[in-house]
Protein backbone atom coordinates (compact mmCIF):
# COMPACT_ATOMS: atom_id res chain seq x y z
CA UNK A 1 0.00 0.00 0.00
CA UNK A 2 1.12 3.41 -0.83
CA UNK A 3 0.45 5.76 1.89
CA UNK A 4 0.57 8.40 0.12
CA UNK A 5 -2.14 7.84 -1.75
CA UNK A 6 -5.15 9.90 -1.02
CA UNK A 7 -7.32 7.76 -0.26
CA UNK A 8 -5.62 6.02 1.61
CA UNK A 9 -6.12 5.03 5.65
CA UNK A 10 -2.70 5.07 6.53
CA UNK A 11 -0.46 8.41 7.05
CA UNK A 12 2.85 6.73 7.74
CA UNK A 13 3.96 3.10 8.05
CA UNK A 14 7.16 3.05 11.32
CA UNK A 15 9.54 -0.37 11.18
CA UNK A 16 10.56 -0.30 14.72
CA UNK A 17 14.58 -0.17 15.42
CA UNK A 18 16.07 -3.51 17.48
CA UNK A 19 18.30 -2.77 20.29
CA UNK A 20 19.71 -5.26 22.42
CA UNK A 21 19.77 -4.51 25.84
CA UNK A 22 22.10 -7.85 27.46
CA UNK A 23 20.01 -10.68 26.86
CA UNK A 24 17.03 -10.13 25.38
CA UNK A 25 15.58 -7.46 22.49
CA UNK A 26 13.35 -3.99 22.67
CA UNK A 27 11.84 -3.05 19.16
CA UNK A 28 11.13 0.58 19.67
CA UNK A 29 8.76 2.23 17.29
CA UNK A 30 8.92 5.76 18.80
CA UNK A 31 9.79 8.14 18.42
CA UNK A 32 11.00 7.62 14.98
CA UNK A 33 12.23 9.84 12.13
CA UNK A 34 8.38 10.36 10.86
CA UNK A 35 6.78 10.51 13.94
CA UNK A 36 7.93 11.79 17.13
CA UNK A 37 4.61 11.58 18.94
CA UNK A 38 1.42 9.84 18.11
CA UNK A 39 -0.87 11.76 20.40
CA UNK A 40 1.04 11.76 23.88
CA UNK A 41 2.65 8.67 23.37
CA UNK A 42 6.18 9.61 22.95
CA UNK A 43 7.95 6.34 23.46
CA UNK A 44 6.50 2.87 22.89
CA UNK A 45 9.01 -0.27 23.28
CA UNK A 46 8.18 -3.83 22.76
CA UNK A 47 10.05 -6.10 25.01
CA UNK A 48 10.45 -9.76 23.89
CA UNK A 49 9.30 -12.28 23.40
CA UNK A 50 11.99 -13.55 25.41
CA UNK A 51 13.01 -16.97 27.16
CA UNK A 52 16.16 -16.43 30.07
CA UNK A 53 18.37 -18.59 30.84
CA UNK A 54 17.84 -19.94 34.41
CA UNK A 55 19.39 -17.41 36.96
CA UNK A 56 18.89 -14.72 34.80
CA UNK A 57 15.71 -12.50 33.90
CA UNK A 58 15.07 -8.31 33.46
CA UNK A 59 17.06 -6.27 35.63
CA UNK A 60 16.60 -2.50 34.67
CA UNK A 61 18.74 -0.30 37.57
CA UNK A 62 17.85 2.40 39.17
CA UNK A 63 17.47 5.49 36.48
CA UNK A 64 15.40 8.51 36.98
CA UNK A 65 12.21 10.01 35.07
CA UNK A 66 10.64 13.43 34.37
CA UNK A 67 8.03 15.11 32.39
CA UNK A 68 6.21 12.01 31.25
CA UNK A 69 4.21 8.72 32.17
CA UNK A 70 4.74 5.03 31.85
CA UNK A 71 2.83 2.23 31.36
CA UNK A 72 3.90 -0.98 31.32
CA UNK A 73 1.56 -3.78 30.03
CA UNK A 74 2.80 -7.47 29.70
CA UNK A 75 1.37 -10.27 27.80
CA UNK A 76 3.25 -13.07 29.55
CA UNK A 77 6.11 -12.89 32.62
CA UNK A 78 6.18 -10.93 35.75
CA UNK A 79 8.36 -7.61 36.27
CA UNK A 80 8.87 -6.10 40.32
CA UNK A 81 8.55 -2.72 39.88
CA UNK A 82 10.31 -0.37 42.75
CA UNK A 83 10.21 3.53 42.99
CA UNK A 84 11.79 6.59 45.17
CA UNK A 85 8.31 6.88 46.37
CA UNK A 86 8.29 3.46 47.76
CA UNK A 87 6.00 1.71 45.10
CA UNK A 88 7.21 -2.17 45.78
CA UNK A 89 4.41 -3.86 43.23
CA UNK A 90 4.38 -6.93 41.12
CA UNK A 91 3.06 -6.74 37.49
CA UNK A 92 0.98 -9.64 35.84
CA UNK A 93 -0.40 -9.67 32.56
CA UNK A 94 -4.00 -7.58 32.16
CA UNK A 95 -2.57 -5.60 35.20
CA UNK A 96 -1.31 -2.20 34.58
CA UNK A 97 2.09 -0.11 36.10
CA UNK A 98 0.91 3.98 35.70
CA UNK A 99 4.01 6.03 37.16
CA UNK A 100 3.56 9.60 36.51
CA UNK A 101 7.25 11.24 36.69
CA UNK A 102 6.42 14.95 36.82
CA UNK A 103 9.15 16.66 38.32
CA UNK A 104 11.26 13.37 39.39
CA UNK A 105 11.08 9.78 39.77
CA UNK A 106 13.82 7.30 39.89
CA UNK A 107 12.42 3.07 39.23
CA UNK A 108 13.69 -0.21 38.38
CA UNK A 109 12.75 -3.01 36.90
CA UNK A 110 13.54 -6.44 37.47
CA UNK A 111 12.26 -10.32 36.97
CA UNK A 112 11.43 -11.31 40.84
CA UNK A 113 13.69 -14.28 42.33
CA UNK A 114 11.27 -16.63 42.28
CA UNK A 115 10.38 -16.04 38.22
CA UNK A 116 14.31 -16.26 37.64
CA UNK A 117 13.72 -20.38 36.57
CA UNK A 118 14.13 -19.81 32.80
CA UNK A 119 11.59 -16.86 32.89
CA UNK A 120 9.50 -16.22 29.68
CA UNK A 121 8.84 -12.24 28.98
CA UNK A 122 7.03 -10.09 26.64
CA UNK A 123 5.09 -6.85 26.66
CA UNK A 124 4.79 -3.11 25.98
CA UNK A 125 5.93 -0.11 27.84
CA UNK A 126 4.85 2.84 26.41
CA UNK A 127 5.68 6.55 27.35
CA UNK A 128 3.25 9.98 27.50
CA UNK A 129 4.67 12.92 27.13
CA UNK A 130 2.71 15.43 30.14
CA UNK A 131 0.86 18.75 28.25
CA UNK A 132 3.56 21.48 29.73
CA UNK A 133 0.85 22.36 32.54
CA UNK A 134 1.52 19.37 34.13
CA UNK A 135 5.49 18.71 33.10
CA UNK A 136 6.40 19.17 36.69
CA UNK A 137 3.30 17.50 38.50
CA UNK A 138 3.83 15.64 41.88
CA UNK A 139 5.11 12.13 40.85
CA UNK A 140 2.65 9.52 41.03
CA UNK A 141 2.10 5.59 40.94
CA UNK A 142 -1.25 3.90 40.33
CA UNK A 143 -1.14 0.00 40.09
CA UNK A 144 -4.47 -1.40 38.94
CA UNK A 145 -5.48 -5.22 38.59
CA UNK A 146 -6.94 -7.58 35.93
CA UNK A 147 -10.51 -6.81 37.20
CA UNK A 148 -10.38 -3.02 37.39
CA UNK A 149 -9.68 -3.12 33.66
CA UNK A 150 -12.75 -2.38 30.98
CA UNK A 151 -13.02 -5.16 28.39
CA UNK A 152 -15.52 -5.41 25.31
CA UNK A 153 -15.87 -8.95 24.23
CA UNK A 154 -17.99 -9.53 20.76
CA UNK A 155 -18.14 -11.64 17.64
CA UNK A 156 -14.69 -12.50 17.70
CA UNK A 157 -13.37 -9.25 19.70
CA UNK A 158 -12.05 -9.35 22.61
CA UNK A 159 -10.61 -5.64 23.58
CA UNK A 160 -8.84 -4.45 26.85
CA UNK A 161 -9.01 -0.26 27.71
CA UNK A 162 -5.61 -0.16 28.98
CA UNK A 163 -5.80 3.62 29.13
CA UNK A 164 -8.12 6.63 27.80
CA UNK A 165 -11.25 6.11 26.61
CA UNK A 166 -12.64 4.54 23.34
CA UNK A 167 -15.55 2.17 21.90
CA UNK A 168 -18.09 3.21 25.07
CA UNK A 169 -15.24 2.80 27.67
CA UNK A 170 -13.26 4.20 29.74
CA UNK A 171 -9.96 3.06 31.46
CA UNK A 172 -9.82 3.85 35.63
CA UNK A 173 -5.69 5.35 34.44
CA UNK A 174 -5.19 8.89 35.04
CA UNK A 175 -4.37 10.34 31.87
CA UNK A 176 -3.03 14.24 31.74
CA UNK A 177 -4.72 14.72 27.86
CA UNK A 178 -7.38 13.18 25.54
CA UNK A 179 -6.14 9.40 25.34
CA UNK A 180 -6.78 5.60 23.53
CA UNK A 181 -4.72 2.70 24.54
CA UNK A 182 -6.51 -0.34 23.93
CA UNK A 183 -4.97 -4.52 23.71
CA UNK A 184 -7.03 -5.62 21.04
CA UNK A 185 -7.45 -9.36 19.63
CA UNK A 186 -9.55 -10.31 17.25
CA UNK A 187 -10.53 -14.29 15.50
CA UNK A 188 -10.00 -14.55 11.61
CA UNK A 189 -12.31 -12.21 9.97
CA UNK A 190 -13.43 -10.60 12.89
CA UNK A 191 -13.24 -6.60 12.70
CA UNK A 192 -12.84 -3.51 14.65
CA UNK A 193 -14.37 -0.40 14.58
CA UNK A 194 -11.90 3.03 14.48
CA UNK A 195 -13.93 5.96 15.31
CA UNK A 196 -12.27 9.57 13.83
CA UNK A 197 -13.19 10.57 17.83
CA UNK A 198 -9.03 10.80 18.39
CA UNK A 199 -6.91 13.21 16.99
CA UNK A 200 -3.97 11.10 16.11
CA UNK A 201 -4.28 7.33 16.24
CA UNK A 202 -1.58 4.29 15.32
CA UNK A 203 -1.89 0.50 15.19
CA UNK A 204 1.14 -1.60 16.59
CA UNK A 205 0.54 -5.49 15.59
CA UNK A 206 2.02 -8.22 17.84
CA UNK A 207 0.91 -11.21 15.95
CA UNK A 208 -1.50 -12.20 13.29
CA UNK A 209 -2.51 -10.14 9.78
CA UNK A 210 -4.71 -7.03 9.62
CA UNK A 211 -6.23 -5.79 6.84
CA UNK A 212 -6.89 -2.39 6.17
CA UNK A 213 -7.60 -0.37 2.93
CA UNK A 214 -7.57 -3.86 1.77
CA UNK A 215 -4.12 -4.42 2.32
CA UNK A 216 -2.66 -7.02 4.02
CA UNK A 217 -0.28 -5.77 7.43
CA UNK A 218 2.26 -8.32 9.21
CA UNK A 219 3.86 -7.70 12.83
CA UNK A 220 6.87 -5.65 12.93
CA UNK A 221 5.22 -2.52 11.70
CA UNK A 222 3.65 0.47 13.47
CA UNK A 223 0.41 1.57 11.01
CA UNK A 224 -0.06 5.22 12.22
CA UNK A 225 -3.39 6.48 10.46
CA UNK A 226 -5.32 9.17 8.82
CA UNK A 227 -7.14 11.89 11.19
CA UNK A 228 -10.51 12.58 10.99
CA UNK A 229 -11.45 9.77 8.92
CA UNK A 230 -13.87 6.97 10.29
CA UNK A 231 -12.05 2.89 9.44
CA UNK A 232 -12.73 -0.50 10.06
CA UNK A 233 -9.52 -3.16 10.76
CA UNK A 234 -9.86 -6.55 10.43
CA UNK A 235 -8.33 -9.44 10.89
CA UNK A 236 -6.91 -11.79 7.65
CA UNK A 237 -5.98 -14.21 10.42
CA UNK A 238 -6.20 -14.57 14.09
CA UNK A 239 -4.60 -11.02 15.35
CA UNK A 240 -3.51 -9.34 18.56
CA UNK A 241 -2.79 -5.57 18.02
CA UNK A 242 -2.63 -2.33 20.24
CA UNK A 243 -4.03 1.30 19.36
CA UNK A 244 -2.98 3.96 20.22
CA UNK A 245 -2.88 7.74 20.30
CA UNK A 246 -5.19 10.51 21.40
CA UNK A 247 -4.83 14.32 21.16
CA UNK A 248 -1.82 15.86 19.41
CA UNK A 249 0.66 16.83 22.34
CA UNK A 250 0.85 20.99 22.51
CA UNK A 251 3.91 21.10 21.16
CA UNK A 252 7.37 19.18 19.97
CA UNK A 253 9.44 17.73 23.11
CA UNK A 254 12.99 17.07 23.81
CA UNK A 255 14.47 13.72 24.56
CA UNK A 256 17.43 12.70 26.24
CA UNK A 257 18.06 9.48 27.90
CA UNK A 258 15.04 9.20 29.99
CA UNK A 259 14.24 12.78 30.44
CA UNK A 260 11.38 14.04 28.01
CA UNK A 261 10.71 18.12 28.45
CA UNK A 262 9.43 20.85 26.36
CA UNK A 263 12.74 23.13 26.75
CA UNK A 264 16.10 22.07 26.52
CA UNK A 265 16.80 23.99 29.85
CA UNK A 266 14.77 21.47 32.13
CA UNK A 267 16.56 19.05 30.38
CA UNK A 268 20.39 20.43 31.52
CA UNK A 269 18.76 20.92 34.79
CA UNK A 270 17.59 17.24 35.35
CA UNK A 271 21.22 15.99 34.12
CA UNK A 272 22.60 18.29 36.74
CA UNK A 273 20.20 16.91 39.61
CA UNK A 274 20.88 13.06 38.58
CA UNK A 275 24.93 14.03 38.61
CA UNK A 276 24.59 15.78 41.73
CA UNK A 277 22.85 13.00 43.54
CA UNK A 278 19.60 15.00 43.86
CA UNK A 279 16.45 12.41 43.04
CA UNK A 280 15.48 10.49 45.43
CA UNK A 281 16.39 6.80 46.33
CA UNK A 282 14.64 3.92 45.34
CA UNK A 283 14.33 1.17 48.97
CA UNK A 284 16.02 -1.00 48.25
CA UNK A 285 17.98 -0.88 45.22
CA UNK A 286 22.22 0.02 46.14
CA UNK A 287 22.86 0.25 42.58
CA UNK A 288 23.67 3.68 40.14
CA UNK A 289 23.64 4.40 36.68
CA UNK A 290 25.63 7.50 35.45
CA UNK A 291 24.82 9.92 33.02
CA UNK A 292 25.61 8.62 29.11
CA UNK A 293 28.25 10.17 27.79
CA UNK A 294 26.40 11.92 24.80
Amino acid sequence: MDPHRRDSALETIIIPRARDLGGFDVRRALPAAQRQMVGPFIFLDEMGPVRFAPGRGLDVRPHPHIGLATVTWLLHGEILHRDSLGSRQLISPGEVNWMVAGRGIVHSERTPPAQRVGAFMHGLQAWMALPRPFEDAEPAFVHLDAADMPVLADRGLRLALIAGAGWGLRSPVPTYSDTVYADVTLAAGAALPLAKEHEERALYLIEGELELDGQRHAPGQLLVLRSGVDLTVRAAQPARFFVLGGEAMDGPRHIWWNFVASTRERIEAAKEQWRAGGFPPVPEEHEFIPLPDA
